[in-house]
């Protein structure tokens, strides 16, 4: 197989190799729901229709579990294994497994246990309740083998099978497809058909993804490896982003449910038809974004790599490119919604039902307000997937919140109840929130697009390295030290006296070479220290590559190598001798203020928060103390011996091994 160069290759190929498979994969999740709602309402009609959608906050309260711990794991695995921690790596997936079983039954059980009150909570009314218990109640049986296959599809993917997922999932919606219109109808089951069949489909799913975990390439289980542990939750960390994004979806789709029955029940429509109607809507909607943002995230490791890269021409024609795919199939779905409501609105109900009438004319209304301009949907979807490629995630998860949080919810209540429009003006506060958000996307967009800049293929400038002819000694000597300590000049000077090599800054440039990352941006990351609060898939790849240049440059000769965890990656190494350098809190601050610039006044806090910021970073990418003195070889006081006496002593230690 031809090797892929996201920093070579044609970006329209590219986008084809990494989009394709991820609009399917989202795809067939959004069938599953159409499939049994255009089945329920051709069988069962309004109420049928009603009731998948009150269940539905449910199944995305299941699926945010579910993207906790598989994408979580994913990206754990896909960290341990680029250190070429084996063990580490199999632990994940152990842990990740038994955590998913774990979670899918005590959510299961509790949502059993509380469905009757939780159908209110999403919006149910008198009609629809018994409809929805019946299809709930099923549902929640199949959530465990949901929860697990789709967490296991994200580990699947990262184990480097991702076609065996995407055929998981295939299977699953096709028998769910076959089976529904046979329990439905020929059966007259009704909604409780419509569950069973997708249970089912669950179930076979999750039967491909149990027999996948004896067939996990990437790593050798053990019995050891499934035992949960306090490490166990470092996974939910990696994957609390995803998460989030479908608690905002969640929150969205609860308080539309609410509002189209309680604001409905006093119109024409009732509360029954405004529910349904949103209910299958948003299910053909769901289409759209599916699309959008498997398009976008397909784009994101080309955007990612080039951006690392420096390659910021080829970053800005990747953004182009998806935004006009993404504005095409926009504009195609906002042609749809707006010409063709009723044919879509038909799929899903039968002319025989006698809330026929009004279920059309609701659903042309909503077509024709609420997604009036869905089409501008596409940039800030489009925009928080690309921030997110640029690593500014804070920023991105901001943006997803803006349209479905910050604007939506509160202009649907003034509209509703200050303007008292009821719910037409939750139906209108749709296209209004779009058209703001669009505006506001506009120039937050624009932003990252200009800061950019024009540069392409930036080269990484190289590092000269001078080695001693004279020494007959390898000996490498790792320094940690604290902030203000004068840990750098001390390995300097020794450096220097031993006639070897120097590492510390000198390592960025190495590793950017050996991440494919620009060295500007692993500048950034290394003076920041970024810890598990904030770290990304790219402050793991520098970890990572100074890890590889770390182990390179020890093995070659003998050097000086100043902090980034070279204690901890070199602890088997028995040439190696470990040294901790410290002073107290008096002298630090003149040295940070001499020699660094320091305020005075502010210097002691810095010098705190940068140590501690440290001992975060060593702390989650080692699982040691940083401060723990049995990981050092010697101690120094700086300030007690001083500069040259503190290098005097290290060179008399170096002497008499």
């Amino acid at each position: 197989m031809k090797s892929i160069n996201l920093a070579k290759d044609d970006i329209n190929k590219l986008l084809l190799t990494f989009s394709i498979p991820c609009v399917i994969s989202m795809l067939i999740n959004s069938i599953y729901n159409i499939v049994d709602q255009i089945f329920i309402g051709k069988g069962v009609g309004t109420l049928g229709n009603a009731a998948t959608n009150v269940i539905f906050p449910l199944i995305i309260i299941f699926n945010a579990l579910s993207g906790l711990i598989g994408n979580g794991a994913a990206a754990n695995l896909s960290l341990k294994l680029g250190e070429n921690d084996k063990k580490s790596a199999s632990k994940c997936v152990g842990q990740a497994i038994s955590l998913t079983f774990i979670i899918a039954i005590i959510v299961s059980l509790i949502s059993y246990i509380f469905i009757p009150k939780l159908v209110y909570l999403f919006g149910c009314t008198e009609n629809v309740y018994n409809y929805a218990l019946d299809y709930g109640k099923i549902i929640i049986l199949g959530a465990p083998f949901m929860i697990i296959y789709s967490s296991l599809a994200s580990i699947i993917r990262a184990d480097g099978s991702p076609k065996y997922s995407m055929i998981m999932l295939v299977i699953g919606a096709v028998i769910n497809i076959i089976l529904d219109p046979i329990f439905i109808f020929k059966f007259d089951m009704g909604v409780k058909g419509g569950a069973i069949a997708t249970v089912i489909g669950q179930v076979v799913s999750f039967i491909i993804a149990i027999l996948y975990i004896r067939k996990i390439k990437s790593v050798k289980l053990t019995k050891e490896d499934f035992k949960i542990d306090r490490e166990s939750f470092r996974i939910l960390s990696l994957g609390l982003s995803s998460f989030i994004t479908q608690a905002t979806i969640l929150v969205l789709f609860v308080f539309m449910n609410n509002v189209m029955t309680k604001l409905g029940a006093s119109t024409k429509f009732g509360a029954d038809i405004p529910l349904s109607v949103y209910g299958v809507i948003s299910k053909i909607n769901s289409l759209y974004i599916s699309t959008v943002l498997g398009i976008s995230i397909g784009s994101q490791p080309i955007i990612g790599f080039n951006y690392g890269a420096g390659n910021e021409n080829r970053v800005k024609e990747v953004i182009r490119k998806v935004l006009i795919i993404n504005f095409t199939i926009g504009i195609i779905f906002n042609l749809l919604f707006f010409f063709f409501p009723r044919e879509i609105a038909g799929i899903f109900i039968s002319k025989s039902d006698a809330s026929y009438n009004l279920f059309m004319e609701f659903a042309v209304l909503m077509c024709h307000s609420f997604l009036l301009v869905i089409a501008l949907n596409a940039l800030e979807m489009t925009t928080s997937i690309v921030i997110q490629s640029l690593g500014h995630v804070v920023k991105s998860t901001a943006v997803t919140f803006i349209r479905q949080i910050i604007l939506l919810i509160p202009i649907s209540l003034i509209f509703a109840f200050i303007f008292n429009k009821g719910i037409y003006g939750v139906l209108y506060a749709g296209c209004v929130a779009d058209i703001l958000c669009f505006i506001i996307t506009i120039f937050i967009l624009k932003s990252e697009y200009q800061r950019l800049g024009n540069k392409n293929n930036t080269e990484i400038e190289e590092t000269k390295i001078e080695y001693s002819k004279n020494s007959n000694k390898h000996i490498v000597i790792t320094i940690s030290r604290e902030y203000g300590s004068g840990g750098r000049f001390v390995g300097q000077i020794l450096a220097e006296q031993l006639d070897i090599p120097f590492y510390d800054k000198e390592i960025i440039s190495l590793a950017a070479k050996e991440s494919g990352l620009s060295a500007s941006y692993v500048k950034n990351v290394d003076e920041t220290k970024r810890s598990a609060n904030y770290a990304n898939n790219n402050d793991d790849r520098i970890f990572i590559a100074e890890k590889k240049v770390i182990q390179e440059v020890a093995k070659k000769s003998s050097c000086v190598i100043v902090g980034r965890c070279a204690d901890y990656i070199l602890k088997n190494n028995k040439n190696t001798i470990k040294i901790f350098l410290y002073s107290d809190d008096e002298s630090k601050v003149n040295r940070a203020v001499k020699y660094y610039g320091l305020d005075k006044n502010k210097a002691l806090n810095k010098i705190k928060k940068i140590n501690k910021e440290r001992a975060k970073h060593y702390k989650f990418y080692t699982n040691r103390e940083w401060m723990n003195l049995s990981n050092y070889d010697f101690l120094f006081n700086v300030d007690k011996y001083g500069i040259n006496k503190t290098v005097e002593n290290i060179i008399n230690i170096i002497n008499s091994r």
